[in-house]
């Protein structure tokens, strides 16, 4: 049956696969990849709330797969096992038959041999035996000769009754192991009934487990359309809220003097310049809270948008993929993001979307595991880097030295 399990493992793979393309897409905002602190974008509350209800239902449903792949997998095994062992009693009845053969051709040629000295004797008009009588010089040789006569005869039955003993037990040994045959056969039919059955469940499951991955998808892109139209309007509320500044600062000034000319407004991104870029990414590692487990892809998008740097989403393997080109510790820098594409250190969610921290000197990762943690770049690479290998770049190609 390993052909159907090399079939099952193919699907589940493919699944796999397909749900990392879903989840993974590079979109503006995606699952683990969006910013939740307070006062930053967020979606709103019934889409999350629904997002979170299909995500927990799909969880759910992946798990009762998992199950019937497990139990498919030991059955399927466990069918292995009887068709070896039918085999095996095949092989003792054809062994046993064999034996049989033989000792029928033993006995045929015992009686045939039997049946030839009768008939010689008989032609003979019993001389043979008679002259042998005959012949005796004395009544104790006469009893002698008898006595031989007999014991000639009686080696020939006893032989028959021998060879005659064996054949039936080995006829009763075939009927034991033809019954022993015939219940195996009858296990494995039970079987393969429940493997069948299994494969149908696991259709179904699967038929809704790809339904609720369309439902996770379409609240997804609603999420994501609402945390844009959201962070849009911020900015502009900011954009809006800077000219009105300016436009005071510079009324401020008599005969419009050009002294006040081309000022910014505190707090935009002008201010942020060179390595200072650096060291405001550090000071808001510090102050941006973590948005939730698993979610360590957001904590970094809302690190470097409240850094001023800008906004940059996706999940940590989307920023592994499009931003972490070096593996190479003379390039690391402060700012830069560390992350994987996959590993199993943290089961279903590292293996499908990796993790992503930022390097903020020292030899220093932080990222967000739930708490926001601080672990030394050897052992943020022993622990993630199981699966695709740690690398470092620059988020969004920005370099900020």
């Amino acid at each position: 049956m390993s052909p159907n399990s090399d079939s099952i493992l193919s699907q589940e793979l493919s699944r796999r696969t397909a749900l990392k393309a879903l989840f993974g897409a590079a979109s503006a905002a995606v699952l683990f990849g969006l910013p939740a602190r307070a006062h930053a974008a967020e979606a709103s509350k019934e889409t999350t709330d629904k997002l979170n209800a299909a995500q927990a239902q799909l969880d759910e449903v992946q798990a009762q797969l998992d199950s019937i792949a497990n139990e498919y997998a030991a059955l399927a095994n466990k069918n292995a096992q009887t068709l070896n062992d039918i085999e095996n009693v095949q092989g003792k009845i054809d062994d046993t038959q064999a034996q049989i053969d033989e000792k029928k051709a033993e006995l045929k040629k015992k009686r045939n041999d039997l049946s030839d000295r009768v008939a010689a004797s008989y032609k003979s008009g019993g001389t043979n035996i008679l002259s042998l009588l005959l012949a005796s010089g004395s009544f104790e040789e006469l009893v002698a000769n008898a006595h031989y006569v007999e014991k000639i005869n009686k080696s020939d039955r006893d032989a028959i009754e021998d060879i005659q003993t064996i054949q039936e037990e080995l006829d009763a040994q075939k009927t034991e192991l033809e019954s022993q045959k015939a219940d195996l056969e009858k296990l494995k039919d039970q079987q393969t009934a429940q493997m069948q059955d299994m494969q149908a469940k696991q259709q179904e499951v699967q038929t809704v487990l790809n339904g609720l991955s369309d439902d996770v998808k379409e609240l997804m892109a609603q999420r994501d359309s609402e945390i844009l139209a959201a962070a849009q309007a911020e900015e502009a509320a900011k954009k809006a809220a800077a000219a009105a500044a300016a436009a005071n600062k510079n009324n401020s000034y008599s005969g419009g003097s050009s002294s006040g000319g081309g000022s910014y407004a505190p707090g935009t991104p002008q201010q942020n310049a060179g390595s200072g870029k650096q060291q405001a990414v550090v000071n808001a590692c510090y102050s941006t809270p973590s948005p939730g487990q698993n979610w360590c892809a957001a904590w970094v998008t809302n690190v470097f948008r409240n850094a001023g740097v800008g906004y940059f989403g996706g999940n940590a393997c989307d920023m592994f993929n499009a931003w972490c080109y070096s593996s190479d510790r003379s390039a690391l820098q402060v700012g830069m993001i560390v992350a994987d594409s996959s590993h199993s250190g943290t089961g279903a969610p590292g293996l499908i979307y990796g993790h992503v921290g930022i390097y903020v000197g020292g030899g220093i990762v932080m990222s967000n595991e739930g708490a926001i943690t601080s672990k030394s770049l050897d052992s943020f690479i022993s622990f993630y880097g199981t699966g695709s290998g740690v690398r470092w770049g620059w988020l969004g190609g920005i370099a900020l030295s």
